[in-house]
């Protein structure tokens, strides 16, 4: 049973990414479908499933709870698919300083950005073969330190190292790992981690279709890391090139709102 699953399936890139991945793997059986929002999931596995013909199962759970695990786990030992795709979406984000934040917020985004990816990402693998693709949701935010962010910038730092380290330690079964890098994309995600700072990052807001569609064209080509825009390509390339000193001062910059 060809399988893909999708984190954060309800909303945003993660929707973007169970709508487009039909056109990607056209043999599907399902699309399995994780994300806390019962009624948007179900809402969005009727429109999958009229449009493509594919059976989508959901799970609408919190990644941050080990009881979904458990189903997952479950499932996984009872119907063994051959999962295709693992596309970790889901992730929160916080644009506040950490001597700002609630604890509780910074522990929680480092536990689904990185624990939950990670433990969904361990629990697919003995069930991926020869071709199969696992996409992670980093972000351009990965490439520098992020004063006013700290905490989410670390998160997707460690999405991207693991991305990389993972793809070299899978490439002998032929299983490739994709990093997805974007700046600001026009989603939800603002609405809960605070509006980006200052016109230029404004300017830089990406459609989360145009996207998704740049990712897995670079997932198809096996790419380590996709990159949508030549702004952020631009970003990750000074982001390797510039002293840590300047790096850091201009995303401190720009993060609080100096930069306009």
């Amino acid at each position: 049973m060809k399988t893909a699953i999708v984190t954060g399936a309800s909303s945003g890139l993660g929707r973007e990414f169970a709508r487009q991945i039909p056109k990607f793997y056209r043999s599907l059986d399902e699309i399995w479908l994780i994300a806390r929002s019962s009624d948007k999931l179900e809402r969005l596995g009727e429109e999958l499933t009229r449009e493509t013909g594919i059976y989508c199962r959901i799970y609408d759970s919190d990644l941050t709870r080990d009881y979904v695990y458990y189903h997952l786990q479950r499932d996984l030992e009872a119907l063994r698919p051959d999962i295709r795709m693992l596309v970790n979406a889901a992730g929160i984000g916080c644009t506040a300083p950490v001597i700002q934040a609630d604890p509780d917020t910074l522990t929680g985004m480092i536990q689904l950005n990185c624990m939950a990816l990670t433990h969904l990402t361990s629990l697919c693998i003995p069930y991926m073969n020869r071709g199969s693709r696992i996409v992670n949701l980093a972000s351009a935010a990965a490439f520098a330190p992020q004063p006013g962010s700290a905490v989410y910038g670390a998160t997707k730092s460690y999405v991207l190292s693991f991305s990389r380290a993972l793809g070299r330690e899978l490439a002998d079964r032929m299983i490739f790992v994709t990093a997805v890098c974007p700046g600001p994309v026009e989603t939800d995600f603002f609405r809960t981690a605070g509006e980006p700072a200052g016109k230029a990052r404004q300017k830089l807001m990406a459609q989360p279709g145009k996207v998704v569609h740049r990712a897995l064209a670079d997932v198809r080509r096996r790419r380590s890391v996709s990159v949508y825009g030549a702004a952020m390509k631009g970003v990750r390339t000074a982001a390797k090139l510039a002293p840590d000193r300047l790096t850091d001062w201009f995303m401190d910059k720009m993060n609080t709102r100096s930069l306009t």
